[in-house]
């Protein structure tokens, strides 16, 4: 599997998206999985979010990963098997670029500050280099759609690379 992570507004989801369809694989985004089966255990009135439920969310995804050949899209990242992920990548983006994606999607306040100190601090780059294999985690930057394009060239390279050195 590959894990695709990054703070909110990077391109987390365009990217992986159109990777599955150039791949062949199955893309997973897991705040929508969240969202449909309702995997939450409260809600974070600072964030005005719900908290998700991560025991519930492996359950869910497990059988699917066991099968391979998954994509899985999430901002979060330091609760998965790492057995589940060959490759890790997290997307950067310039805080310029961020601040205004994430106000066209109606962040404001302590949530859009804290996802822009998020990337500001590399929190969730910081995050996979502990959580996983360093020589798998990649930072890709995120800016423009000629990056989105680099990115994807970069991932199916890795992708055809790694199917190469193990079957």
């Amino acid at each position: 599997g590959i894990l695709s992570s990054g703070t909110p507004g990077v391109g987390k989801t365009t990217l992986g998206k159109e990777l599955a369809s150039r791949a062949g694989m199955t893309y997973i985004n897991v705040g929508d999985m969240a969202k449909e089966g309702e995997l939450y255990e409260g809600f974070d009135e600072e964030y005005d979010c719900p908290i998700l439920d991560e025991d519930r969310v492996i359950d869910e995804l497990e059988d699917k990963m066991s099968e391979g050949g998954v994509i899985v899209d999430y901002h979060g990242c330091d609760f998965f098997p790492e057995r589940w992920f060959h490759i890790v990548f997290v997307l950067r983006t310039e805080n310029s670029f961020l601040y205004d994606r994430l106000e066209s999607r109606g962040y404001k306040g302590k949530k859009l500050q804290d996802n822009i100190q998020c990337e500001i601090f590399q929190t969730l780059y910081e995050e996979a280099m502990l959580s996983y294999r360093k020589e798998i985690v990649h930072q890709l930057p995120s800016n423009t759609p000629e990056d989105l394009e680099r990115n994807l060239d970069q991932i199916m390279q890795w992708i055809e690379q790694w199917m190469k050195d193990n079957n």
